[in-house]
C-alpha cells in the first residue's frame, strides 16, 4: 500500500475509532479492506481509496472501521475476572446494595458476546441466592455486524470448547447441527447496543461495574485518558472497573487506582473522593484492603 493511502487510513481509523495502525501493521489494510472494496463493487482497493480521497460515503467509512476492529474474544477469557467477579465484586454487592437489591453492569466492546454471556451464566446459577435481585446487563460494541452476531447467541463447536466449562454448555445452550445455540433465559439478560468509546458516556447511565477488557491496548494514551476519565464518571463511588491483564492505569489516569493482589481490578481514587469512602472490608475483602498509600 502506498504511503500516502497508508496515512489516509490510518487518521480515519484514529479519527473515528481511536484505532491506532502502525506502518508493521499495513497488511492488514490490505486483507481486511480488500473483501469491503469488493463489497462495494470497487475492482481494486486503490479505487475505493480513490472515493474515500472525494466525497467518502459515511456507511463506507463504517464499514471501514468495523472491518479494522479486532474482535478476539471467548468464553471466561482468562478466568480470573470471572473469579473477581464472585469471590470479590458479588459479596460487596450484594452487602452493600441490599437495600435496592439492583447492579448494572456495563460490557464495553463486547465483541461477539461471550463475556456478557459469560457473567449472565454465573448470576444464572447463583439464582436461589440472589433471589429478589435486579442484575442489569449492559453490551455494547462498535461495529453492528458482531452485535448482530452476539444477539443470535449461536456459537460453533470451536467457539464454546474455549473456555467454556461443560457443565455450562450442558445446562445452558442447545445443540443445533454442528452449532451451540444459547437458551432463551440467559440471552434476555442480556442488552446490547451499539456505542463508540469515543463518544460521551452520560447517555449509558451509571453503572456499578464495568468490564473494559483487552480494548484499551489499542489505543494511545491521550485516547486511553479519555475513555477511562469518561467512565469514571459513570461508575458508582464504590464501583469496579475490570481491565484486561496487559491494560493498566498506572501513567494514564489518577482516576482509578488498582486493588493490591487483585490484578486487573481498579477502583475509584479514593483521594479524589473525600466524601465517598471506598468499600469496606466484608463479603470476602480482607481488612485494610483499601487503605490509601
Amino acid at each position: 500500500m502506498k504511503v500516502a493511502d497508508f496515512e489516509l487510513y490510518k487518521s480515519l481509523l484514529y479519527d473515528k475509532s481511536g484505532l491506532v495502525i502502525t506502518p508493521d501493521k499495513s497488511y492488514l489494510l490490505d486483507s481486511r479492506l480488500t473483501p469491503i472494496a469488493k463489497k462495494w463493487n470497487y475492482p481494486t482497493l486503490d479505487m475505493m481509496t480513490l472515493q474515500l480521497r472525494a466525497i467518502p460515503d459515511p456507511k463506507l467509512v463504517k464499514d471501514i472501521v468495523e472491518a479494522m476492529t479486532t474482535n478476539e474474544t471467548s468464553f471466561f477469557r482468562d478466568t480470573k475476572p470471572f473469579t473477581l467477579f464472585q469471590e470479590t465484586i458479588l459479596p460487596h454487592m450484594i452487602q452493600t446494595r441490599a437495600n435496592k437489591k439492583s447492579v448494572r453492569i456495563w460490557c464495553a466492546a463486547c465483541s461477539s458476546g461471550q463475556e456478557p454471556y459469560s457473567l449472565a451464566m454465573i448470576l444464572k446459577d447463583k439464582e436461589a441466592q440472589l433471589k429478589g435481585w435486579r442484575f442489569e446487563i449492559v453490551a455494547t460494541d462498535l461495529s453492528e455486524e458482531i452485535l448482530a452476531q452476539a444477539k443470535k447467541g449461536i456459537y460453533s463447536q470451536f467457539e464454546v470448547q474455549r473456555g467454556l466449562p461443560i457443565q455450562y454448555l450442558m445446562k445452558h445452550f442447545t445443540q443445533v447441527g454442528e452449532t451451540w445455540a444459547l437458551k432463551d433465559d440467559i440471552k434476555s439478560m442480556i442488552k446490547f447496543s451499539t456505542f463508540n468509546l469515543l463518544e460521551d458516556m452520560s447517555r449509558m447511565g451509571t453503572f456499578d461495574i464495568i468490564f473494559c477488557r483487552n480494548v484499551l491496548i489499542y489505543f494511545d494514551e491521550k485516547t486511553k485518558g479519555g475513555i477511562l476519565a469518561r467512565m469514571d464518571k459513570q461508575l458508582t463511588s464504590d464501583g469496579f472497573l475490570l481491565l484486561g491483564g496487559a491494560e493498566t492505569v498506572l501513567g494514564i489516569t489518577d482516576k482509578f487506582v488498582p486493588m493490591p493482589d487483585k490484578r486487573g481490578l481498579y477502583i475509584k481514587n479514593p483521594a479524589l473522593q473525600p466524601s465517598a469512602p471506598p468499600p469496606t472490608s466484608s463479603g470476602g475483602f480482607t481488612s485494610g484492603l483499601f487503605k490509601r498509600t
